[in-house]
């Protein structure tokens, strides 16, 4: 008598359901740290300028805010030259982290990010908040982690899910900051990675709903949606964001490089913005800052052609004179506004030659951020959900897809590389194999087209210091043997020593080169 076979049941996994958990309580943590952060630097904003109306009608206020303005430079520079890892936006150092790049000390990060970055941003150089915002949230959950003993993928998942919460503290984004995360900064879909930054991400954005409100961060109404007659000239803003963006890339990446020339000490090179700063201050308070101001008055009132291309010409050299000197503040809001900002240029352009009704120049302003944003980022997804969470409407979908695949494209056949991965290598040297006696994984993704995909295991002479263990497959996972068949959309688990995790994967980045 044959046996009936048992019915297959399933045992209760709460692997997900502990990262959510977690994710919840990095969230909650880094949403208060970086609402605060943020609040502190939105009222020090708006006290600079006051200070600087004040002195426009009192000339002799100058010199003593002059000497105010070269102490806090020292004093950023001070913490800059104790801690390092503060330098710069934070982005490139979590993404180091996360690949096992590079790593540091949490908490003094976390307090001397803190101070510098509202000390920095706050005095109304052209610096954003989201990277200080990221790095700070990252630095929480690695806190968390060291707090919990939590070691390896675990230990990484907090850091990924802190990041995802810092940005969406920073701007009420947290479908575009989870993504933000995968695609930017983790560059792999892991599942627990996913909802570990889902769950930070949403903890985060309801506690800064509670100190900021519930008005999109980029409000801007508009009169009409775009016709499909003007779906043309999507093409031509995004070649044109395409073009400067990949210019911006270039003198970004350079301008540490000019600094260096300078005889001053590294630690003191925030001076040099500290003092330029003052004359946009005292004749132009209102364009001081990371650029949410800017945009916002852009759109509700869009100035003459003319007073365009200054403006993008004063925040484009300024921006990058204020990140360059290393100062703790990011690129990504200045990125936004310049993007605000070539959008007018572009429609005001088309409205003057008469191929556009002066009524669209408002939403070529908000496809412009998402286009010059996927172009220097070289993160079309993130762009897109991003715009449409700040501006609060999901009717740009379709004209901010085309602008931001437009852009992406053309910086893609420029050359150019995505920002925040180059600004990585600057700081990382290339490693050699360690050993640490501690085992960690690696996920390593198979895209479609690379020398992986159609190939069995045997085929492929993977690095000595590695071990292939498992094929993740969808939902389920596949043990590899010799003779296993890699497919396009396969996720490899690779165990190897951790301190060997970024070697390894260079290897295999290396070997597994995509084939024309």
């Amino acid at each position: 008598m044959q046996r009936q076979r048992q019915p297959h049941q399933r045992r209760l996994d709460l692997t997900r359901f502990s990262a959510i958990g977690r994710g919840l309580i990095v969230g909650v943590l880094a949403g208060f740290v970086v609402s605060v952060f943020r609040f502190c630097i939105e009222e020090g904003l708006h006290l600079v300028q006051w200070c600087y109306q004040q002195i426009s009608s009192n000339m002799w206020l100058l010199l003593p805010w002059i000497g105010l303005s070269v102490l806090v430079a020292v004093a950023i520079g001070l913490l800059v030259k104790q801690t390092p890892d503060i330098k710069g936006s934070g982005i490139p150092q979590v993404e180091g982290q996360l690949a096992g790049e590079l790593d540091y000390d949490w908490w003094p990060v976390l307090w001397k990010k803190f101070v510098g970055g509202i000390l920095g941003i706050g005095s109304g150089l052209f610096l954003g908040r989201e990277g200080p915002s990221i790095q700070l949230g990252a630095t929480i959950g690695q806190g968390f982690a060291a707090k919990t003993k939590q070691t390896g993928a675990d230990r990484r998942s907090l850091i990924a899910g802190g990041a995802a919460a810092g940005l969406s503290a920073a701007f009420n984004a947290p479908i575009a900051s989870t993504l933000f995360v995968l695609e930017e900064v983790y560059h792999n879909f892991s599942p627990i990675i996913w909802t570990t930054a889902l769950a930070s991400a949403i903890a985060s954005n309801f506690i800064s709903m509670n100190f900021f409100g519930l008005v999109p961060v980029l409000h801007i109404p508009y009169a009409r949606n775009l016709p499909i007659s003007q779906y043309g000239n999507l093409i031509g803003l995004g070649i044109f964001l395409g073009l400067l963006g990949y210019c911006y890339q270039n003198v970004t990446l350079a301008a540490p490089g000019w600094y260096a020339k300078l005889r001053l000490p590294t630690w003191l090179d925030g001076l040099i913005p500290f003092i330029l700063v003052i004359p946009i201050g005292l004749f132009w308070p209102q364009f001081l800052g990371g650029g949410n101001a800017v945009i916002l008055n852009l759109a509700a009132m869009p100035p003459a052609l003319i007073v365009l291309i200054g403006i993008f010409a004063l925040r484009f050299i300024f921006s990058t004179v204020s990140y360059g000197s290393g100062l703790p503040g990011g690129i990504f809001l200045p990125i936004l506004s310049l993007g605000a900002v070539l959008g007018a240029v572009y429609a005001q352009t088309m409205v003057n030659l008469g191929l556009m009704p002066a009524h669209y120049v408002t939403n070529f302003i908000i496809f412009a951020m998402a286009g010059y944003f996927a172009g220097i980022g070289k993160a079309p997804f993130t762009a897109i959900l991003l715009i449409t969470e700040m501006v609060g409407t999901l009717t740009h979908l379709m004209p901010l897809a085309v602008v931001s695949l437009t852009a992406y494209l053309v910086v893609d056949l420029l050359g150019g590389a995505p920002i925040y991965e180059a600004l990585l290598e600057k700081l990382t040297q290339p490693k050699l194999p360690e050993h640490s006696g501690i085992q960690d994984r690696l996920e390593f993704p198979v895209f479609e087209g690379s020398a992986l995909e159609s190939h069995q295991v045997r085929d492929f002479q993977w690095p000595k210091e590695s071990l292939l263990i498992a094929i993740r497959r969808g939902e389920r996972q596949v043990i590899p043997h010799g003779d296993t068949l890699m497919r396009a959309g396969d996720t490899l688990i690779i165990l190897t020593d951790r301190s060997n995790r970024a070697w390894v994967h260079h290897q295999i980045d290396r070997l597994t080169a995509t084939t024309s």
